[in-house]
């Protein structure tokens, strides 16, 4: 029986690469059900899996073998172009090397999923002020990416993720780029979207930033080795409260 609440189910998903006469198996029947409004940590050491599962999460690549249900649709089914439209339209991407375009403002970077759907100017530059507010860059909006540290880069990736309102927010290795205290804000960014309802996934390697998430799982050799759920969640805001502070000119000189 489907679990009509989960918004990812995932059933015997196989991923087989094959390199020349070798058949390299990155997932070998991995099962896993993410609840609307869950925060999960994918962790494992290089080759567990982990970034392959989370390209299949993200329509970004196809299983060998097994179901994929994103939201209800079996996302195996799916043409191409459909695969498009869910990855523009249910799932926000945010990745370690935050992906913006060097020649663009932080403003104009939100609004790029955007062009892709049937949106006005106007709404699509409200929607991306609004999210650009949520995640406290609001008075930034005008910057490029150079004239923003690595921390205000990756709440602008953030921003960029959240504008289309999408199902899940799916983050690869978002702190790894960031200092010890930015990387804690970020993850009071996620924890207060995953407050107001938002389902997140986060990939790390990283045991102090998986404390932050809800529920951890853990690959390796391409099987879920554990499942379970955080007894002691770590929270992003009360542990800033006790870390040092960095000035605007030390956070904008490590940019």
């Amino acid at each position: 029986m489907t679990d009509n609440n989960q918004i990812i189910s995932v059933r015997h998903l196989v991923k087989t690469y094959e390199m020349g006469d070798i058949e390299v198996h990155a997932l070998r029947g991995v099962s896993i059900g993410v609840h609307r409004g869950e925060f999960v940590a994918i962790m494992g050491a290089s080759g567990s899996g982990k970034s392959t599962f989370m390209n299949i999460i993200g329509c970004l690549d196809v299983p060998t073998k097994g179901e994929y249900s994103l939201d209800g649709v079996n996302v195996g089914l799916l043409s191409r172009d459909k695969l498009a439209g869910i990855r523009n339209q249910k799932i926000g991407f945010v990745f370690q090397g935050f992906n913006l375009l060097s020649r663009t403002s932080a403003l104009e970077n939100v609004e790029l999923p955007m062009f892709y759907r049937s949106i006005s100017n106007k709404l699509r530059r409200e929607k991306a002020m609004e999210a650009l507010r949520v995640v406290g860059l609001a008075d930034r909006w005008h910057h490029m990416p150079n004239q923003l540290s690595g921390g205000q880069q990756q709440r602008v990736a953030i921003a960029r993720a959240l504008v289309n309102d999408p199902s899940i927010i799916l983050a690869d290795e978002p702190t790894g780029n960031l200092d010890s205290r930015t990387s804690v804000e970020v993850m009071e960014i996620f924890q207060k979207l995953n407050d107001h309802g938002i389902t997140i996934l986060l990939i790390t390697h990283e045991n102090d930033i998986a404390e932050f998430a809800k529920r951890n799982v853990v690959f390796k050799d391409g099987r879920v080795k554990r499942d379970f759920s955080a007894e002691r969640r770590r929270n992003a805001t009360e542990q800033l409260k006790v870390m040092p502070q960095i000035s605007d000119e030390e956070e904008e000189e490590a940019a």
